[in-house]
């Protein structure tokens, strides 16, 4: 479902990066850990096609994803692939229901209120369609986030640190929520962090030290 091979990347001379290989099934659930500066924010973008790596290639679904057009790879990833970003990055002059209707017209897909309604009520946001982010607390609007994430059946789900600033209870709670989501849509989830409760809830994990190419 997901396989990168040589996949490298260069900010700079000083930055340079290498990845290992990934080979990630339909439906796998995944860490990548590391220390802050290791790049795993880095390779999170390199997956979701929000950066263009130096070198290797990146299939989803046997699509590489390095060789779309701009266009077209905004296409492939708003159908295909579900971003969890460290910050929600929510439109705050937008409700939560208009906020997930501009993901899917983003995405050249049918805005669908039923289905926003449906994941909104399974993530316990269904009395939220109508709120505007600054009313919600951090919890929900981490929830809204992994909506977002969602709603366009996505085949790959990536998380940025979705732990970091919580507590115990939350950080299980939103970790559940992300596999309980994966596990429905059969989707493959990888959670990039540096938060060492979550090491022991996955079998699957990649280290990645802080070692730059030169």
């Amino acid at each position: 479902m997901l396989a990168t091979k040589n996949l490298t990347f260069e900010y700079n001379r000083q930055q340079q990066f290498k990845f290992p290989d990934i080979q990630c099934k339909e439906g796998d659930h995944w860490l990548i850990i590391g220390q802050s500066g290791c790049g795993k924010t880095t390779l999170l973008h390199l997956l979701g096609g929000l950066l263009k790596p130096t070198g290797g290639e990146i299939l989803i679904n046997d699509t590489n994803i390095n060789s779309l057009s701009e266009s077209g790879l905004d296409k492939f990833r708003g159908g295909n692939i579900g971003i969890v970003f460290q910050q929600s990055h929510l439109i705050k002059a937008l409700s939560v229901e208009e906020n997930l209707l501009t993901t899917q017209y983003l995405a050249g897909v049918p805005q669908d209120k039923a289905l926003i309604k449906n994941i909104l009520t399974k993530l316990n946001l269904g009395d939220k369609l109508k709120s505007k982010p600054h009313n919600l607390s951090l919890g929900e609007q981490q929830r809204v986030s992994i909506a977002r994430a969602l709603v366009n059946n996505p085949v790959l789900i990536l998380a940025d640190e979705p732990t970091s600033s919580l507590d115990d209870d939350n950080c299980k709670e939103v970790v559940d929520l992300l596999l309980e989501q994966s596990k429905e849509y059969n989707a493959a989830l990888l959670i990039v962090t540096h938060d060492g409760r979550l090491k022991e809830l996955f079998e699957n994990q990649i280290h990645l030290s802080k070692i730059s190419v030169s």
